[in-house]
């Protein structure tokens, strides 16, 4: 805008001058002007550059040592790499993780939830939990320390350990020989058509904009433990059973099966046989090798494919418009909605500018001689409600979605993106692969409080 207004300001001055000025204006407009698939052409252009500058340093691949003692021993790959993962004790005689993050001061603390089927409910129920949920989403507006809320459905193929187990345990020896050869039967063809689910609420939490300024580190996790009380008996509300707050061996256990799926029945078994809090740690967490790629991200077992939430539904979303989307299905995935809300105090000027942005673009089409579109009275339709809601109590988020498949043979990934992809359309969710960015998004959909939108705003060192 600052150039073209330039262009018309010595245009009046000097007529001839831009027969020498127009060449270099097109060439530096153009590609903000220009976009593929709503996106700049400057900016694709911006990241190509970064990605060929930064894979020409080495920083797109990954190699841990076997056998390794220095300071950074075992750390994780990229985004991961600043995180470390503590134990702290809950109150209540048990102890839950938190992970770390040591540059910037950033703690995540996740419960474990068992969300209720809406196929099971009423339609009032399922009404009566979106409301609870909401609200709950709008008390986070009045929690500064709060800066972000990462629901994740992580769900994969059933590995057959837990009923391998289960089974094993409960067999006895003296039964008949054919009851036992059903069961063993049972065990070995179980595995394909059941799913192991696991949801999780991850809260990260920022110290340094909390009321009472924690200044050392056991306070703040202190005061978090305190806030993550409050959250785990509202959420209650929302249609899912709280069952706690994740161990640090539970959540090192996530990321170890994201990384290597093949361990997921190893580290499922290991989790329920023991009750040490901390059987696992952060150094059997990452993976021992990772190359990420400009469209998908290697690592030990599997490789992996990351989407981003492009556009949400334009129609009236339902409490189930989801379903196909976090449904089990034949490949390893993880679909994480990250919730950023706003202050209760600026939510109110978010909204009002969204409603005099309807209103410009209503009288720009009144100027210009334009027919309004059944679109354009949808968006303003929907942004005077937006500030209705609002000023009735609702709160006001930033919403973003990933969507993350891994696959443990290669042939297999053209299959497992057409099958995301395919469950997206049909949740009318339009997914963007996130190209040279496929590690940090992979990263996003852990328990590790990572955000792509505040990592953008980071500084590199």
């Amino acid at each position: 805008m600052a150039i073209v207004t330039a262009l018309m300001v010595i245009a009046t001055i000097r007529p001839d001058a831009l027969l020498y000025l127009a060449l270099p204006a097109a060439l530096l407009v153009g590609p903000c002007l220009i976009c593929i698939g709503g996106v700049p052409v400057g900016r694709l252009l911006l990241a190509r550059l970064r990605w060929w500058w930064t894979a020409m340093r080495g920083r797109t691949r990954y190699r841990a040592g076997i056998v390794v003692d220095h300071q950074r021993a075992f750390q994780l790959p990229g985004v991961l790499a600043a995180l470390t993962l503590l134990s702290a004790e809950d109150g209540y005689g048990g102890r839950y993780g938190i992970v770390w993050d040591r540059r910037a001061g950033l703690l995540t603390a996740t419960l474990r939830v068992v969300p209720a089927s809406t196929w099971l409910a009423d339609r009032s129920d399922g009404d009566a939990w979106v409301a609870s949920w909401g609200g709950w989403l709008a008390g986070l507006g009045h929690l500064p320390a709060v800066r972000w809320v990462s629901v994740t459905i992580d769900t994969a193929p059933e590995p057959g350990s837990t009923l391998a187990d289960s089974v094993e345990r409960t067999m006895d020896p003296s039964a008949p020989v054919s009851a036992r050869a059903i069961l063993n039967e049972l065990v070995r063809t179980a595995p394909a058509a059941a799913a192991d689910v696991d949801t999780r609420v991850s809260i990260t939490f920022d110290p340094k904009a909390s009321p009472t300024r924690p200044r050392a580190l056991t306070d703040a996790v202190a005061e978090l433990g305190r806030l993550l009380d409050g959250l785990a008996s509202r959420l209650g509300g929302c249609g899912v059973t709280v069952l706690g707050r994740a161990t640090a061996a539970e959540i090192a256990g996530a990321v170890r099966t994201a990384f290597d799926p093949h361990s997921r029945g190893e580290v499922n078994r290991l989790l329920a046989a023991s009750d040490d809090p901390d059987v696992l740690g952060w150094c059997d967490a990452g993976p021992v090798f990772a190359r990420e790629h400009p469209d998908r991200y290697e690592h030990d077992g599997g490789v992996s494919v990351s989407w981003g939430w492009h556009e949400p539904p334009r129609q009236n979303v339902h409490s189930d418009v989801l379903a196909a989307l976090v449904a089990p299905g034949p490949f390893p995935k993880r679909v994480t909605l990250q919730y950023r809300a706003l202050p209760a105090a600026v939510a109110s000027n978010v909204v009002q500018q969204e409603v005099n942005a309807a209103a410009f673009r209503a009288q720009f089409r009144r100027r210009t001689g334009r027919d309004e579109t059944a679109r354009d009275s949808w968006d303003t339709a929907r942004a005077r409600q937006a500030a209705a809601e609002e000023a009735m109590g609702a709160g006001v988020c930033l919403v973003s979605m990933y969507a993350t498949v891994t696959v443990t043979d290669p042939d297999q990934l053209d299959r497992a993106v057409a099958q995301i992809e395919s469950a997206a359309d049909t949740s009318k969710i339009r997914l963007r692969r996130l190209w040279g960015s496929q590690a940090a998004a992979f990263a996003t959909s852990l328990p590790c409080g990572v955000c792509p939108a505040e990592l953008a705003h980071r500084l590199p060192r």
